[in-house]
């Protein structure tokens, strides 16, 4: 989440301005926006056009309005998120008083305005700012040539980096080949482990494979830190 402005006064009340840049995003969003909630961001509403003659045509408007927040819902599927409330500012097509749906999608900027941050909100803005910060755990769940370096926080699992190296299983040298092609793997997922990881708040890694992938790449990773001397993989 990007966060491009925040006015916050002492006493926890005022606004944050936002952008979401993925679907983990989206649904931080739909958890920090609550009933009663403002919100204002620029949304397509339809308005009605009378011309001079007297008939009357429907046109869609693209438009900036601020609503006090009566409900939201979440569409996982297309990462849409719909909230609806009533209109709190004047505007020359949409009264004041009259309810309105604003879509958030990722990478569209929105204001975000309570009457209190507690501090369940403000962790939650946190951590959606900062991701890494409320991950104590990480996973890497990989197969021969293919791993994922994962980050698991509070409320979902957010997945770093995506390690796929070709392995050679045939031909001529086939075996010196495949050991090279796995050691080139393994120094590849060490290098995203460092990379990701943050050691000063994550307390376990949990590596799994099917086989034995997962054994040999730790004790890769072990001689290596220790070569090395990489202390915090030791």
């Amino acid at each position: 989440m990007k966060i491009l402005s925040r006015d916050i006064d002492r006493f926890g009340s005022g606004s944050v301005k936002m952008m979401a840049t993925d679907s983990e995003d989206m649904w931080h969003a739909y958890n920090l926006i609550t009933v009663d909630d403002f919100l204002r961001a620029v949304t397509i509403r339809k308005v009605q056009r009378t011309s001079v003659t007297g008939s009357s045509q429907a046109e869609k408007v693209r438009m900036t309005l601020s609503i006090r927040i009566t409900s939201t819902e979440f569409d996982a599927s297309s990462c849409e998120l719909r909230v609806t409330g009533k209109n709190v500012e004047e505007h020359e097509a949409v009264k004041v008083g009259a309810f309105h749906t604003i879509e958030l999608e990722p990478n569209r900027a929105f204001t975000l305005g309570k009457e209190n941050w507690d501090s369940v909100a403000l962790e939650r803005l946190e951590e959606a700012s900062d991701p890494t910060q409320n991950s104590d755990a990480a996973a890497v769940i990989m197969q021969e040539g293919l791993a994922h370096v994962c980050l698991l926080g509070k409320s979902m699992t957010i997945l770093r980096a995506r390690i796929e190296v070709n392995i050679p299983r045939k031909g001529q040298n086939a075996i010196f080949n495949r050991g090279k092609g796995m050691e080139k793997f393994f120094d590849s997922v060490m290098r995203a482990i460092l990379q990701h990881v943050r050691f000063d708040i994550v307390k376990a890694i949990i590596i799994a494979s099917p086989g034995f992938v997962n054994e040999l790449f730790l004790k890769h990773m072990m001689t290596e830190a220790s070569r090395k001397g990489i202390r915090v993989l030791l």
